[in-house]
């Protein structure tokens, strides 16, 4: 049967045996037939607030949070009708703060194609940089003792807004809402702690989940104790296109969202595979090696103990080389070696979670990689077994596994979170 994965920006046309496949997508839903006018009445007629233009006078300064480029949120489509309702704002006063985290910050290029050209070019739009100590300040703590580092500038507007997109998140539960608060505009000493080893171990530390999970009722906790005024929230399907739109106070009307995306997103099997074949989900998701462990994740959930994985992402990004993920891979000679490296007295580095992430679905199952900016080397420096043809890849794997092995097939990488029924 052809599949064709979620590859860059064009996609890759695989052959693999109908008979032992088993494919799981997302729900699909058709985008809103008129997004624009279902963005503005759920400004409008919010959860829980009121309407966006009464909230904010015309006097005071505003921050809008906003995903970065490893994000396939449609800012452009969303930020022109929020801003429309702000017009009695002067735009001096209005700021747009791109929530990296500790994601390296977007040239002004990939400003212009994610907010668009109008917007970039004509409000004043900062990269977030959550080592730059000079911009940060702590305003607190959380209640498990993690010191709250915010952007000073977030901090100190009269009103605060996020926008984002909604999508099961692979240690968080889900995306958007309070995480464009943090890690979005925290400082790195608040996000290592957010993403610490211990936090990360625990179970509940997972796709879909909210409630109880560590990491997410941490996010929460800050974003109650700094403050969010408005929120916005999208669901998007395969094609990009907008499928749900939440808007009002940021806790309801990001639960609203999640419970929307959790119907769409996350599928169950009875059990696990033999093979499984993932992606990152394409272009922007699948830039580099280190947002790819998420479909690597998304493929564990359901791989059985001593499986394989077949991930498939581009990699345009390369490992990447800023940040300290390439670094952390090639200080350990094996994932066990780098989990017990990761996991002693006093370990703290920057991308450790992902290392830790990627080493915990590596000692379950052998992930092979198939990427075109990747050299062999790169791949298998980073533990990984480097693939040109996942087909023949997948045929070996099913014949070691004997005639009755399966295979599952993820097309949409974590846009889909399959797992299994308990």
């Amino acid at each position: 049967m052809l599949i064709n994965l979620a590859y860059g920006k064009t996609g890759l046309e695989v052959n693999l045996p109908e008979k032992r496949t088993t494919v799981i997508e997302p729900n699909y839903l058709p985008g809103l037939p008129d997004e624009a006018e279902v963005l503005l009445r759920a400004l409008r007629s919010p959860i829980n607030k009121p309407p966006l233009k009464s909230l904010v006078s015309s006097d005071q300064t505003v921050a809008i949070s906003v995903c970065d480029i490893t994000r396939p949120m449609p800012s452009s489509r969303v930020l022109p009708i929020l801003l429309q309702e702000l017009k009695h704002v002067p735009r001096q006063q209005i700021l747009i703060m791109v929530a990296n985290g500790t994601h390296r910050a977007n040239s002004q290029e990939e400003l212009a194609g994610m907010l668009g050209a109008e917007i970039s070019d004509n409000y004043e739009v900062v990269n977030h940089d959550a080592f730059n100590d000079e911009i940060l300040e702590q305003v607190g703590q959380t209640s498990g003792g993690i010191p709250i580092w915010m952007n000073r500038r977030w901090m100190q507007s009269d009103v605060r807004i996020t926008t984002g997109f909604v999508e099961p998140h692979f240690f968080a539960g889900f995306s958007g809402g309070p995480k464009m608060v943090a890690p979005g505009q925290a400082g790195f000493k608040t996000i290592i702690q957010l993403h610490g080893a211990r936090i990360l171990s625990d179970p509940n530390s997972t796709w879909g989940v909210t409630e109880g999970n560590p990491v997410h009722d941490a996010i929460r906790e800050i974003a109650q104790h700094t403050g969010v005024d408005f929120s916005i929230d999208v669901t998007i399907n395969s094609d990009h296109q907008i499928t749900g739109v939440f808007a009002g106070e940021l806790f309801e009307e990001h639960s609203q969202a999640c419970k929307f995306a959790k119907k769409t997103a996350m599928r169950a099997v009875p059990e696990p595979f033999d093979v499984v074949v993932t992606t990152n989900s394409g272009y922007p998701l699948d830039l580099n090696l280190y947002q790819s462990v998420k479909g690597m994740s998304a493929a564990a959930r359901v791989v059985r103990e001593g499986g394989t994985i077949v991930c498939a992402a581009e990699c345009w990004d390369g490992i990447p080389e800023q940040g300290e993920y390439k670094q952390i891979l090639a200080s350990g000679s094996s994932p066990s070696q780098l989990l017990a490296m990761i996991n002693s007295p006093g370990y703290e580095r920057h991308d450790q979670w992902q290392v830790q992430l990627q080493a915990q679905i590596q000692l379950k199952a052998k992930v092979f990689l198939k990427s075109s900016h990747l050299e062999d080397i790169q791949v298998r420096a980073s533990h990984l077994e480097p693939i040109q043809d996942i087909e023949e890849t997948v045929e070996e794997a099913l014949d070691r596994y004997g005639p009755e092995s399966t295979l599952c097939v993820l097309p949409q990488g974590p846009q889909t979170i399959p797992y299994v029924q308990g």
